[in-house]
């Protein structure tokens, strides 16, 4: 009896344990067995497997081939096991020695002719190994850019099983592509130069980015309000090198580092259809638990257009991960959470016909339909969204004017010196963000002016704001003070900041 060993890395979410593969062939009647509640992808991985080891010019065991995946009682999914399982049966046959690849974690998808194929989690796989105290891997070669995140371990990457088994036995390597994390963000993104006009709404972006404040566009079609959400990610300061990860791993996760750089530092954003299902909003899934758009949009932004046109209940799942910033989901094999750290931006028609703007004439909509319309967008949800601004049509005059405007990278500056203001402000504190200052903090350390206070004060007897109403608008207070240079928030700051939130004139 002969037993060959492995190691690869079971996901759950973002969180990873290390799994123990063990292969032991015996005599008996050929069969293969596979142990350690595998899922039908996992199930499938025999036939891959033999295909690709035959393909290679290796001996498949003509024996019972027995594969235990411990620890038995964690589930696992998908085809990231296959090479480990190659690896370990040639091992268990006496075709390739045990030593190399010992301390290592594997991962990898086999075709059939013994290519090794992209994975999902790579990166958030490679950070649970190292967190476990391995410093060694082997990932698909189509996965180098994201493995090479991990600085902290030794990545060996590989385009086929033979490469693998000619490393393991000669140590031969070919020479990997090395590359430059400086250079490797080449996205293309938008500019607000584009957008004619819009005073109002491009301070509204200016402020939302500069505090982290969620912000509603109501506006007819064709008044730029996609143009303006679309460009609030080329205003937004660049991503720190952790943030970036865990952009990075949550897109891994979730499959969709196809559109995005590995080590790209701007801002993601996310724009789901109105159609979308709370499942793909939030996140879910029977099997494999994939993050949400609220979860892809990490440190970024989420833009939904057309917002009443969302289903029930879609948009008011949002309100949980608004407040916590993060979005945990339920299911029969665990509890998962996604980070869900968002600025989100939504967009409506003021009315089903989209017309009733200025004095409303071209509008075929009664004031029943109106406010139907814009009654989908739930109380509660209302509350959390700290700006509500109205955009206008551009006038002939702004369409004939040659220069549009302030570009993202002036803007971008500002929004930079608002955000240092307020890191300073900060810097013996948890949060980073205006939007972040806790209610307590807002009564006592970060309390505006006295006559600012008393002008709230009042529109909460008069039961115009809610509690959480007058903490946004202290909090947004603070954004405004920032970008106009004051150290405390003052009067006019905290009017402006209750204009931008009841949607009124700025």
């Amino acid at each position: 009896m002969s037993i060959g060993q492995t190691q690869s890395i079971a996901l759950l979410g973002l969180t990873g344990s290390v799994v123990e593969i063990e292969v032991d062939i015996s005599d008996g009647i050929p069969m293969y067995s596979l142990l350690g509640l595998p899922d039908a992808a996992l199930q499938e991985s025999r036939d891959r497997v033999r295909a690709a080891i035959s393909n290679c010019n290796e001996v498949w065991p003509n024996r019972k081939v027995t594969v235990s995946l411990s620890p038995a009682w964690l589930p696992k999914s998908g085809s990231s096991f296959d090479l480990s399982i190659a690896l370990a049966i040639l091992i268990a046959h006496g075709t390739a020695p045990q030593e190399p690849f010992a301390s290592m974690v594997v991962l990898g998808e086999l075709a059939l002719d013994g290519k090794v194929r992209s994975v999902r989690g790579v990166l958030p796989a490679l950070i649970a190994a190292y967190k476990s105290g391995i410093t060694r891997a082997i990932v698909p070669a189509a996965n180098r850019s994201e493995a090479a995140l991990m600085t902290q371990m030794q990545i060996l990457t590989f385009e086929s099983l033979r490469e693998v088994l000619l490393w393991g036995r000669t140590g031969e390597h070919p020479v990997a592509q090395e590359l430059d994390l400086e250079k490797t963000d080449v996205d293309e993104y938008l500019d607000f130069a584009d957008v004619a006009g819009q005073t109002k709404a491009r301070f509204a972006a200016e402020v939302a980015a500069s505090g982290g404040h969620h912000l509603l566009l109501i506006g007819p079609p064709g008044t730029g309000k996609t143009m303006i959400a679309s460009r609030i990610p080329t205003i937004l300061p660049s991503l720190t090198i952790d943030q970036a990860l865990e952009v990075t791993a949550v897109h891994s996760i979730s499959g969709a580092l196809g559109s995005r750089s590995p080590m790209s530092l701007i801002a993601p954003i996310v724009s789901p259809h109105h159609t979308a299902s709370r499942a793909s909003i939030v996140g879910g899934g029977s099997h494999v638990i994939k993050p949400g758009a609220c979860s892809l949009a990490h440190h970024g932004v989420l833009f939904i257009d057309e917002a009443p046109e969302c289903a029930i209940g879609v948009l008011d799942s949002l309100r949980q991960p608004l407040e916590s910033g993060t979005i945990t989901i339920a299911r029969s094999v665990g509890n998962i959470t996604f980070p869900a750290h968002f600025l989100l931006v939504l967009a409506a028609n003021p009315c089903p016909c989209g017309k009733y703007t200025g004095k409303g004439r071209n509008c075929t909509c009664s004031s029943v339909q109106v406010r139907r319309y814009l009654g989908k967008l739930s109380g509660p949800l209302m509350d959390r969204i700290d700006m509500r601004v109205q955009v206008d049509p551009v006038s002939r005059v702004e369409m004939a004017q040659t220069d549009l405007g302030e570009n993202s990278a002036e803007i971008r500056a500002r929004v930079i010196k608002a955000r240092k203001a307020a890191a300073d402000r900060f810097s013996n504190d948890p949060w980073q963000l205006n939007a972040q200052i806790p209610s307590r903090e807002l009564r006592g350390k970060y309390r505006p002016q006295r006559d600012a206070m008393n002008f709230l004060h009042d529109e909460l007897d008069r039961e115009r704001i809610t509690a959480r109403g007058l903490h946004k608008v202290i909090r947004l207070s603070w954004t405004l003070s920032d970008l106009a240079g004051h150290t405390v928030p003052t009067l006019d700051d905290v009017e402006r900041a209750h204009s931008l939130r009841e949607g009124t004139d700025l």
